[in-house]
């Protein structure tokens, strides 16, 4: 593969051959031929598999085992049946394509980071959990994880600071990962996809018969091959250990571990100007395989441990003490030129040269995040009050460093590769730290026979720093930090009819601290507030769930630039406004369906830059609707075959902060077949069945990515 470096993969390689024996010898063992199998009382967990499509619970709007239609905001979950049936293999954003309010991949596929932004809001950087403990990232500070390392992502709509702190204004994603079983459980799947690139994953998990109440879990992967790119490959994998303890009914630990890393050459996508792929250049269109890097000189690698726990006991005094932590370190090194336009500002004869920009990065993150809650359940003055006092605390160190400089151009048709490059400098050098401690508390009422409030109130305090070294451009030395205060809250009302309807009404607010970029003002923390009002639906006569959400959020204290100084105050404002529904069905044996709709209003409602006041930010289609049927045959000659039949649609979304360019709309089918039979199945699963060729979002006239091309994976798993 090019020579590329993986020694951090390769260990990897040895651990996959030595379970690979150990999990034949494991499932010899297991005389008969198991399902796949749910954590212990899964019925009651909101970290549980879920049934088929439907989910009943969820922690991810209360930090609490609660009722999806309890939870007074939107609230959409993707279980492994999902995740399996629709073929998602590689990465996290690929689950959300189908989820209301929810946009994935805006600059396309890219392999090292999952881009999510959830009603009109970027949650790339600060909305991402893994186990309710934030995956905060700053810069290319970022982590990762498999999907096969889960078994469900849950995601919230709306602000979450009253739960989780500062984060993203638009919501969270909540990544649960897969969890010791209670019985055994042996699987295995490999598989390959139409590009070349080919993965082999475990799964094994079973009781340790030497420990009373112990079992353990062991999930890993392996992946690699070449990418739609030309030139582009990669090398990646991971390993998640886990043992959990329950000595008894009262008293759970889960202690585990992540270990992962990826070695690539980027894909060519997300940085091709606007003429050329959206509107012809006087030589056409970019083909979306192109690559302008250097194949020689293109590296990106990156290696990320993990390891943490999860702790509950419940005392005879009806309270439940809950503890869960997790420290994190991240190593991201990145080189090589990326595009910028065109040398001269357009293409012009006779090569229409496209414009490369040098650029080397280095990363090193250590995170460090812990939960503390207690809950108990008590009656006053008539009704029913469920209550949960948390203290959480967030430490996030980067150290990065990034170097630019000049590069060649490069023909846009039949490029040449090897022209030395410019050398590059360093124009950042730099170390920031910001801590945060909160404090919250959360109350469950229930009166009346069917009324249901939420009140929940938090406080935090946020320490940051940033020492700024020398570079190229400057040799001052400078060091300087601020400390922040903030208050979140949020209030719901819900009633609860006997047909399974639930209507609701919430609002809230929130706050996300800021890194200034350095000693100015702009260090507030954004802030702002949510209304939303809906109902859920989950219907009496058949498994399913029906939401319905209608949202007005505004989002303050935005650091706005202008453009011909670069200047920055923090005067921005944004409003995003719509409405998501969704539906999703177990309807029998055979059917299984999920369909959803979403309109986001986006508005810039003040700017540093009169004439972006009124605008729509770009990147966020105006609509999104999505339609996924699945068929099973469960008798005759045909029992085991699947069949799967997706369409998503994308809305028109603009593609400069002034909206005089658009992304036109586009419609793309995604198939399925299966066929499973005696613990083996064979799955085929196509995205982009009609290869259609289209633009998924522009980030500026430069900053282009295509929609994904027509990919079709094979994958065969084996259980035991």
């Amino acid at each position: 593969m090019n020579g590329m470096k993986t020694r951090g993969v390769a260990h990897g390689l040895v651990v996959v051959a030595a379970v690979m024996g150990a999990g034949r010898a494991l499932a010899q063992e297991a005389s008969l031929l198991l399902p796949r199998i749910a954590v212990e009382g899964s019925a009651k967990r909101a970290d549980a598999p879920v049934d088929g499509y439907v989910a009943r619970r969820s922690s991810a709007g209360s930090k609490t085992n609660t009722v999806l239609r309890d939870i007074p905001q939107s609230v959409s979950v993707i279980g492994r049946d999902e995740l399996d049936d629709r073929g998602v293999v590689n990465k996290v954003d690929e689950a959300l394509r189908y989820t209301p309010g929810v946009a994935t991949e805006p600059f396309g596929s890219d392999p090292d980071t999952d881009w999510i932004y959830i009603r009109g809001f970027d949650a790339t950087q600060t909305g991402i959990f893994f186990d309710g403990l934030n995956l905060y990232s700053y810069g290319f500070g970022g982590f990762q994880i498999d999907p096969f390392a889960l078994e469900r992502v849950d995601v919230l709509k709306g602000p979450s600071s009253v739960l989780y702190g500062g984060g993203n204004a638009g919501g969270i994603v909540n990544l649960v990962r897969k969890r010791p079983t209670g019985e055994p459980y042996f699987y295995t799947e490999a598989g390959i996809n139409s590009n070349g690139n080919a993965f082999f994953g475990f799964d094994l998990s079973a009781p340790l018969s030497d420990i009373a109440g112990a079992r353990y879990r062991l999930t890993g992967k392996i992946a690699g091959g070449d990418n739609y790119s030309d030139y582009s490959e990669d090398l990646r994998g991971f390993i998640m250990p886990q043992v959990t303890l329950q000595p008894d009914d009262a008293t759970e630990l889960n202690l585990w571990a992540y270990v992962s890393a990826l070695d690539q050459v980027h894909t060519g996508n997300g940085f091709f100007p606007y003429v050329g792929t959206v509107v012809d250049a006087p030589f056409g269109k970019l083909s979306r395989d192109s690559f302008y890097g250097e194949p020689s000189l293109d590296e990106g690698r990156s290696n990320q441990e993990m390891v943490g726990y999860d702790f509950s006991h419940e005392f005879e005094t009806g309270w439940t003490l809950s503890s869960n932590a997790r420290y994190s370190y991240l190593y991201k090194h990145e080189i090589g030129p990326y595009l910028f336009g065109y040398v001269g500002g357009a293409p012009t004869a006779p090569d229409y040269p496209l414009n490369r920009i040098g650029f080397e990065e280095t990363s090193k993150v250590d995170s460090l995040a812990l939960d503390n809650r207690a809950e108990t359940v008590v009656d006053l003055g008539g009704a029913e009050h469920s209550i949960m006092l948390g203290l959480d605390y967030k430490y996030y160190r980067l150290d990065h460093r990034q170097a630019s400089g000049g590069a060649t151009p490069i023909r846009p048709i039949n490029p040449i590769y090897g022209t030395p490059q410019g050398p590059t400098a360093v124009y950042l050098d730099q170390d920031i730290t910001q801590q945060q401690v909160g404090a919250y508390v959360q109350d469950q009422i229930r009166f009346g026979d069917g009324w249901l409030v939420t009140l929940n109130g938090r406080a935090d305090y946020v320490h940051t720093q940033t020492d700024n070294g020398a570079t190229a451009y400057s040799s001052l030395v400078s060091s300087y930090d601020y400390d922040k205060t903030a208050l979140s809250g949020r209030a719901g009302l819900a009633y609860e009819f006997d047909n399974g309807l639930t209507p609701y009404a919430s609002i809230g607010t929130f706050f996300n601290p800021t890194i200034a970029p350095s000693a100015t003002p702009n260090n507030k923390p954004e802030e702002g507030e949510q209304y939303e009002i809906g109902f859920k639906y989950e219907p009496t006569a058949f498994d399913g769930s029906f939401t319905a959400a209608l949202f007005h959020l505004e989002r303050r204290n935005v650091v706005v630039t202008d453009p011909a100084t670069f200047l920055a105050e923090q005067i921005g404002k944004v409003q995003s406004r719509g409405i998501e529904l969704e539906g999703k069905v177990n309807l029998d044996d055979n059917w299984k369906m999920l369909a959803s709709y979403s309109y986001t209003d986006l508005e810039v409602k003040e700017d540093i830059v009169s004439a972006y006041v009124g605008k729509s930010p770009y990147l966020v289609p105006e609509s999104q609707a999505s339609l996924w049927l699945d068929y099973a045959v469960t008798e005759g000659p045909l029992d085991g075959l699947s069949l799967g039949a997706g369409i998503r649609y994308q809305g028109e979304s603009y593609a400069d902060r002034l909206n005089s360019r658009s992304v036109p709309d586009a419609t793309v089918f995604d198939a399925a077949i299966r066929y499973k039979k005696n613990g083996w199945e064979a799955a085929l699963n196509v995205a982009n069945v009609f290869d259609k060729d289209y633009v998924r979002g522009c980030g500026g006239e430069f900053t282009c990515g295509y929609g994904e091309a027509r990919t079709v994976t094979l994958k065969i798993s084996k259980t035991w």
